[in-house]
């Protein structure tokens, strides 16, 4: 009778227990002395963060307008009050000696050049209106409006242009049909408390200081048209 084979029991003492997790004192040494900048990580960081939480409060804290302005295709503009301050001197001959703003008028050309139309409407009539928007490139130049809404509407349809495709700013009652009408009225931070009233956005910046260059920059921006290209740094 054949017998199988004995082969020998293996027994390992509960004495002598095998280790098979390295001692954290033989991990790779670099580990344990991982850079000591890590426990103070680089104070320059924190540092940076407050800065960078602290970055011209001014402009973080600025209103935007609350409105699709990709869709907007044209921006009309009262001038007595929105191009120019609400206050202005009279000539001998008693004609207006209207402000200007320098950084409205670049805004304007730049808009007109990147495609975005720019439009006056005002009850004014002094021929100087019309040279000073020619200028800048403006083509649509309606003076002597008594009763805008009427001179809106016709623009609109002339033009094929809907209401949400129109920021209207106005600062006093003649602008108040046209702003009740259009997409996105915006008005001055000056402009009379009814018309602030029913403004989708009322501006940081008075009428003839800025407010038409607020409007814009935030339109040309939401439109990618913003410092886009060379054109940008010109006039």
């Amino acid at each position: 009778m054949m017998r199988t084979p004995s082969y020998g029991r293996m027994f390992i003492s509960t004495s002598s227990k095998i280790n098979f997790n390295p001692q954290p004192s033989n991990l790779n040494p670099q580990i344990s002395n991982l850079n000591p900048q890590i426990s103070n990580l680089n104070p320059q960081i924190s540092i940076l963060k407050s800065q960078i939480s602290n970055l011209n409060p001014q402009i973080s804290n600025l209103p935007m307008i609350n409105y699709d302005l990709t869709k907007i295709k044209a921006i009309i503009f009262d001038v007595d009050g929105v191009l120019s301050r609400q206050t202005i001197s009279m000539d001998a001959m008693g004609e207006p000696l209207r402000t200007i703003n320098i950084r409205d008028g670049y805004a304007i050309q730049l808009a007109m050049k990147r495609g975005l139309r720019i439009v006056i409407l005002t009850g004014g009539h002094t021929p100087n209106i019309r040279l000073r928007y020619e200028y800048l490139g403006v083509k649509d130049i309606f003076l002597s409006c008594a009763v805008k809404i009427k001179t809106y509407e016709s623009f609109l349809a002339q033009n094929r242009l809907s209401d949400e495709e129109v920021i209207y700013m106005g600062d006093d009652i003649p602008d108040y049909q046209v702003m009740q009408k259009c997409g996105c009225a915006c008005a001055p931070a000056d402009a009379a408390a009814d018309i602030k009233a029913i403004s989708t956005y009322v501006s940081h910046r008075n009428g003839g200081d800025g407010c038409a260059r607020d409007v814009i920059e935030q339109v040309l921006r939401a439109q990618g048209k913003w410092l886009s290209d060379d054109e940008a740094f010109g006039w």
